[in-house]
């Protein structure tokens, strides 16, 4: 079993590059952003509480994400090849604990982190463009998009060292068309 992270900025491109993965490699996408988004467009209490957070450019607590990540690798239908963990995990605690989920899993660990890398200046207008074509509520305002950003930079980037320690973190050129983003990130996972 492959365990793959895509990591980087909101609107980095990580959802467009898993799916592309997914369907090469025929692993399974984990998107905690469209999984929260599910269970909010469902009215659960965890999307009520997940949007109260979101709307405020916060991440959700680490128990809740933990959570949902462990029952879908639980859901993983037999013979699954891998994953593609999109947005996840966003912080050293997140990282920490899904570390001892893979390994109560068996001795299970990430095979790769693959972390696109883009401007602030870019990633605003990428998610103004993804508000406009996708009408995503979470993505309308300028001041969450900056907290948004702010908070990437404060709380998951620190995840770079965490990774670069254990040999795990690959950066890739996030500002480059989809299609030769892909070819990079395929030429580092065939390496692997």
């Amino acid at each position: 079993m492959k365990y793959y992270i895509l990591f980087g900025p909101p609107g980095a491109g990580k959802g467009t590059q898993s799916l592309l993965l997914t369907e090469k490699y025929n692993f399974i996408h984990i998107s905690t952003g469209q999984l929260l988004r599910d269970e909010i467009a469902n009215g659960t209490k965890i999307g009520q509480i997940a949007k109260e957070v979101i709307d405020k450019g916060k991440f959700v607590e680490d128990q809740l994400i933990l959570e949902i990540i462990d029952k879908q690798i639980c859901r993983a239908p037999q013979g699954t090849k891998g994953f593609i963990f999109d947005g996840f995990p966003r912080t050293i605690s997140q990282a920490s604990a899904f570390d001892k989920i893979l390994t109560d899993y068996g001795n299970k660990e990430i095979n790769a982190v693959l972390s696109l890398e883009v401007a602030d200046e870019l990633i605003v207008e990428r998610i103004q463009k993804r508000a406009r074509i996708e009408g995503r509520e979470d993505d309308s305002s300028i001041e969450t998009i900056l907290r948004r950003i702010k908070t990437y930079h404060s709380k998951t980037e620190p995840l770079i060292a965490y990774y670069k320690e254990r040999g795990k973190y690959y950066p890739v050129r996030g500002e480059l068309s989809v299609e030769e983003i892909f070819n990079n990130i395929c030429k580092i996972i065939d390496k692997i």
